[in-house]
C-alpha cells in the first residue's frame, strides 16, 4: 500500500492534477512518485510466470470547494490515467450560495472517489486525481477548485 496526502488548501484548475506529497512509499517500488506532483505511476510488476497483469485499487478522499472569488455551480474531481478521467469515478458536489458577510463560496465538501485499475506486464499507467469541473455553459470557462486535505491510497489488490 502506498499514501499520498497534501493538507493545505490548493488551487486546482480546470484538467489539472492534484498535488500530492508521499507520507507512505511502496516498498516494493510497484507505485512511484515524485514530491509536489500529481501524477503516480502504477507499475505492472508480476510476481510468477503466469500473471499477465497488476491490478490496483486506487482511492482518493478530500475536501472541495469553489473559491471565494469564483461563481457557485457544480464542482467535481475524478481519478485519470494518462490525463484521461475515469468517468465512472468522477465525485460532483454542488454548493449552495450562502448569505454571509463578507460574502463567501468556500464552502469545502468531502469526496470520495474508486477505480481498480488494471496494468499489463511490463507496463506502466500514470494516475492523478483531476479537477473535472465543467462550466454552466460551452461558453462558461471550467472553473478552479480549491482542495483541501487531498488523500490518495493506492493498494496492489492482484
Amino acid at each position: 500500500m502506498a499514501e499520498f496526502t497534501y493538507n493545505p488548501v490548493q488551487t486546482v484548475q480546470a484538467n489539472q492534477p492534484v498535488v500530492l506529497n508521499t507520507s507512505i512509499a511502496c516498498p516494493r517500488g510497484y507505485v512511484l512518485h515524485r514530491n509536489e506532483s500529481g501524477i503516480v505511476t502504477l507499475r505492472g510488476i508480476v510476481n510468477n510466470a503466469c500473471g499477465c497483469f497488476a491490478r490496483y485499487q486506487v482511492t482518493f478522499n478530500g475536501n472541495i470547494a469553489v473559491p471565494s472569488t469564483g461563481t457557485v455551480g457544480p464542482i467535481s474531481v475524478a481519478l485519470a490515467i494518462d490525463g484521461e478521467p475515469i468517468l465512472t469515478s468522477r465525485a460532483i458536489a454542488t454548493p449552495a450560495a450562502v448569505a454571509t458577510e463578507p460574502p463567501t463560496t468556500e464552502n469545502f465538501f468531502n469526496v470520495t472517489s474508486t477505480a481498480i485499475i488494471t496494468v499489463p506486464k511490463g507496463c506502466c499507467v500514470n494516475v492523478s486525481v483531476e479537477n473535472t469541473s465543467e462550466g454552466a455553459t460551452p461558453a462558461v470557462p471550467a472553473p478552479q477548485i480549491l482542495v483541501q486535505n487531498a488523500n490518495l491510497t493506492v493498494s496492489r489488490i492482484a
